[in-house]
């Protein structure tokens, strides 16, 4: 299904599609530490202190995977991922998330024009997707995602039509807020490469935030992100990291981490095979976003959490006393030898 026109705005119910017409560029010019670099300069044109979660969106976008922000209210979430969608030259779309969305309204559905069954397409037919307050919609439109950020197509009466390419998904969530809220199923969870916790900024970043330029209480400097980098050299950057050298030592210490999740007294669930891969995956965009073509026991260590602890399941004891998934991590990484 090809993407939307440049320009082009379309809404369905609740949800909203829009595609922006970028600045010219050169395309498929970037290696990944200068996408990286050309990206945050453009959204910190917009949010501060914003630069380890806009690193690990690109590097989840590297490796084709989905990011999780999850963040109390105002914390520069979404707009984070407007920045981000702006510098990118890729189709871009955006769901708010609300208790009466229905399947179709992600997805799509076939209606009848002039006599003739027509499927008209869903807001999920863009390469960047934002899917805002997630765990506002029930599990059903929940479901409505997993095929599409699994298998980078969904199916609609019986029909089954490929999504654009690249396919990246970034979606919110309050962790904090309970009324009409439905928490997402583990295997919604383990869809996501990497979840990434936004917490409030210092008290320096939170008075630079205030010097930005505003009109009222809405930014202005969204209107002024360019498009630094597109489809080309996200899929020429990806053959980078794909190249990235991993050592014989290091696919056992990433295989070590996970299974020893499986063995943590703190957890009741480990880590399933599939957070190995994306585990390794993230190694080498983090590898290569600090401008090395190989892999080193620290980019393991950093990444670690933000891609394994979405995916476990706490014992209850444990987050009776107030252990998160985070610790129960890092406890059970450092039990792992580093390998020398």
């Amino acid at each position: 299904m090809p993407s939307p026109p440049r320009g082009s705005v379309r809404a369905v119910g609740g949800v909203r599609r829009t595609a922006r017409r970028p600045a010219a560029r050169e395309a498929g010019a970037l290696d990944p530490l200068s996408l990286r670099n050309a990206v945050q300069a453009q959204v910190g044109r917009v949010v501060v202190d914003q630069v380890e979660t806009v690193d690990r969106m690109i590097a989840a976008f590297l490796v084709g995977g989905h990011v999780l922000l999850e963040g109390v209210p105002g914390t520069a979430k979404t707009l984070t991922a407007r920045a981000v969608g702006a510098a990118l030259d890729l189709s871009f779309g955006r769901v708010q998330c609300t208790p009466d969305l229905l399947p179709s309204d992600v997805t799509g559905n076939v209606v009848l024009r002039d006599g003739t069954l027509t499927f008209r397409p869903g807001p999920v037919f863009v390469n960047l997707l934002l899917v805002d307050e997630l765990n506002r919609t029930p599990p059903k439109t929940q479901a409505a995602l997993l095929e599409a950020m699994q298998e980078r197509q969904v199916t609609v009466d019986a029909t089954t039509r490929p999504l654009p390419e690249p396919f990246l998904v970034v979606a919110t969530q309050n962790p904090i807020e309970q009324e009409g809220t439905y928490p997402l199923p583990e295997a919604q969870l383990d869809r996501f490469h990497v979840r990434v916790l936004v917490g409030y900024p210092d008290p320096a970043a939170e008075e630079g935030m205030l010097r930005l330029a505003h009109r009222g209480v809405e930014p202005l400097g969204l209107a002024d992100v360019q498009a630094v980098a597109g489809a080309a050299d996200i899929a020429a950057a990806r053959a980078v990291v794909d190249a990235t050298h991993v050592s014989e030592p290091l696919f056992g210490y990433v295989a070590g981490i996970v299974q020893a999740t499986r063995r943590a007294p703190l957890l009741r669930v480990g880590a399933s095979p599939r957070a190995a891969v994306h585990l390794l995956a993230a190694t080498k965009a983090h590898a290569r976003l600090r401008g090395r073509d190989y892999v080193t026991p620290d980019d393991v260590a950093a990444v670690a959490t933000s891609v394994l602890a979405h995916r476990v399941v706490l014992r209850p004891e444990a987050a009776y006393e107030g252990v998160t998934d985070a610790d129960a991590i890092r406890t059970a990484g450092a039990t792992v030898p580093v390998p020398r």
